[in-house]
């Protein structure tokens, strides 16, 4: 879907955000938490995509919310250990993701979970040329979407499996500005766009 999209902001993208379940790797059923690194399923053609991105030059930044922590189904070590593990994977194919960022909390306790902004501020503070309108937002539910558009980014919906799909998620696709079936065929787009020639 780019035909009503003004890609003059795509020519100038320098961070894409990525939420992590559905997105990156399989979403549990709702309810359910990926608590393990046996539990992470790698979505097909993931850490191709994020190559794609990092030999284009993209800083590639993780969002995720994880109210399990708060629920105590699993620890932030446990996050940590996950994403250390996934970082691996992605080396293996010549690919890393530059940070991860996530929220601890349940929801109204802070104002990192997204849709708050709390995860975009942190990876500012880490990295002090970050800015929403040279940024994007590939998610898959509609707080990711709600984050991007607060900030002014570019916003991308991943359809994903739709017997796994959150609530408000129909409504995500329509506000997006992009929507695809996988971060794959997200990135493909995205970066065929941005070395296209401007109008």
């Amino acid at each position: 879907m780019t035909d009503s999209l003004d890609t003059k902001g795509v020519h100038n993208l320098h961070t894409i955000f990525l939420d992590r379940d559905g997105v990156l790797n399989q979403k549990m059923p709702e309810g359910s938490w990926v608590t393990s690194w046996a539990e992470f399923r790698t979505l097909p053609g993931v850490p191709e995509a994020i190559g794609k991105l990092n030999r284009a030059g993209m800083r590639v930044i993780v969002v995720s919310n994880q109210r399990g922590i708060a629920l105590k189904r699993f620890s932030c070590a446990d996050v940590e250990a996950i994403h250390a593990s996934f970082q691996n994977l992605l080396k293996k194919h010549g690919a890393h993701v530059d940070a991860f960022y996530f929220c601890p909390h349940d929801k109204g306790q802070c104002k990192c979970r997204k849709p708050l902004t709390g995860m975009f501020d942190q990876a500012q503070c880490d990295f002090a040329d970050i800015s929403a309108a040279t940024s994007a937002m590939i998610g898959d539910s509609l707080s990711d979407v709600e984050f991007g558009r607060g900030l002014g980014m570019l916003t991308i919906f991943i359809e994903g499996e739709s017997t796994r799909q959150k609530p408000g998620a129909q409504t995500a696709a329509v506000m997006a500005d992009l929507r695809f079936p996988s971060l794959a065929a997200a990135v493909d787009v995205l970066l065929r766009l941005r070395i296209a020639p401007q109008l």
